[in-house]
Order: C-alpha cells, then structure tokens, then sequence
C-alpha cells in the first residue's frame, strides 16, 4: 500500500495539484475508513514530533540526563585536551576536567528544560505538502524535515538559553580559569575554545537523536501510538 501511495504521489507531482486534488487521491487510495483529512495529516505529524520532543527534553533535563548518559555526555572539544594536560600538574587544577564536564552538562540539562517551546515554534509551522512528505518518507523523515529546515534557527534562539545555563552553573567561570591558568604556562600557544559554541551543539544533536528514535518507534511499534490521531495518520504509512 505504501509503495502504491507512493507512486500515486510521485506521479501527481509532476503535474500542478491542488491540495484538494491530492486530498481525493488519498480518499480514494486509502478508503473511507483510513483516509485523513489534510487537517489531520499535519496535526498527527506535529503531534509525533511534540511526542518526541517532549519525552526527549524530559529524559536529558532530568538530574544526569546528559551527564550520565553513555551516548549524550558532553565531554570537553577535542581542541581543550592541550589545556587539559597541562592543567594536571597544576595546583587546584588537577580535576579541571571533571568538575568542567559536570558543569557544563548541568547546564545542557538546565537548557533542555526550555527545549520544548522553542522546537514547537519550529514545527508548527509545517504545511500540509510537507506532512504528506514526510509521512509517506524514510523513517527519520519528520526528524530530517525538522533539521533542515529549523536547525539554524533553533541554534540561534536555543544558544543563549545555553549560555545562561553555563553562567549560572558557573561553567564559563570555570573553564575561563582554567584556560586563563593555562595561558599563563611560558612557551605554550594561546587557546580558548568557544565552549558555548561546542555545548549547543551538543546538546541539540541530543534533542533530535531523540526526535528520530521516537519518530521510528511511532512509525514502527503500533502500541507507540497513543491516540487515535497518531493511529489513524500513521495508518497510512503501514
């Protein structure tokens, strides 16, 4: 049936459609019983992304949500081991790296708690051509619709809620002692890697990783789907 859709859709691209014109392909395609309106189609698809959302800015906003987590710990940028190496020998700076990825994690758990809003913003303003796109596509779909196309944007709004994070868990504090102790060493090259930078980035790629998983498990696992909105719009992709 998918497959079938699928060519249908394909077919009616070529060709200027209305979205009334497609609405009909699908009613006659699909039957009475499993056709969706356009309505529905892109409020089941925003309702799996808001699921999605929601259950992944839970898990990582919970106490060690990132810090504990094997796969979205946020460690120190690669470019930061100089420092860290010759922190060691330095008296009070021997567990620099420890307390400066507690604390920086702390934060991309204390940002995840404003995630939600921002990336709902994002989704609502998916159209009815993109929903049907997206739920007749790849499993991560909605996932990869989101990333082009609010990426940037939600880097943009989602940064500064990151850097007040670290200030107020004293992340930046901390890691400007540290590299200020550093740059202090005779003979060595001046550094300062751009942490806030590092951690939104770190923290988002989280927050989709979560996105997909969800988007898969509702595509996937009929028993995921809890309502009767995401069972009939996911219906059509089955």
């Amino acid at each position: 049936m998918r497959s079938y859709l699928l060519t249908i859709l394909a077919g009616l691209s070529m060709v200027t459609c209305s979205t009334s014109q497609i609405q009909d392909v699908l009613n006659n395609v699909l039957g009475q019983q499993k056709s969706i309106s356009q309505k529905e189609a892109g409020q089941g698809l925003k309702a799996a992304l808001e699921k999605g959302i929601s259950e992944g800015a839970e898990r990582l906003s919970s106490l060690d949500g990132y810090y504990k987590h094997e796969i979205y710990k946020i460690l120190l940028p690669e470019e930061a081991q100089p420092i860290i190496d010759k922190l060691r020998v330095i008296p009070g700076f021997s567990d620099f790296e420890e307390k400066a990825i507690l604390k920086i994690n702390r934060a991309a758990e204390d940002a995840a708690k404003k995630a939600k809003p921002i990336f709902v913003s994002a989704i609502k303003q998916m159209t009815f051509r993109d929903a049907m796109d997206i739920l007749l596509g790849q499993d991560d779909a909605a996932t990869d619709y989101l990333h082009k196309t609010t990426y940037q944007p939600l880097y943009d709004e989602f940064k500064p809620v990151i850097v007040n994070a670290l200030n107020e868990n004293g992340a930046l504090d901390y890691w400007a002692s540290g590299v200020n102790a550093y740059n202090k060493i005779p003979f060595v090259k001046k550094q300062n890697p751009e942490l806030d930078d590092y951690v939104t980035q770190k923290a988002l790629f989280a927050l989709f990783d979560m996105v997909e998983k969800e988007e898969r498990a509702i595509r996937t696992d009929v028993s995921r789907r809890t309502s009767d909105l995401l069972k009939r719009v996911f219906a059509v992709q089955d």
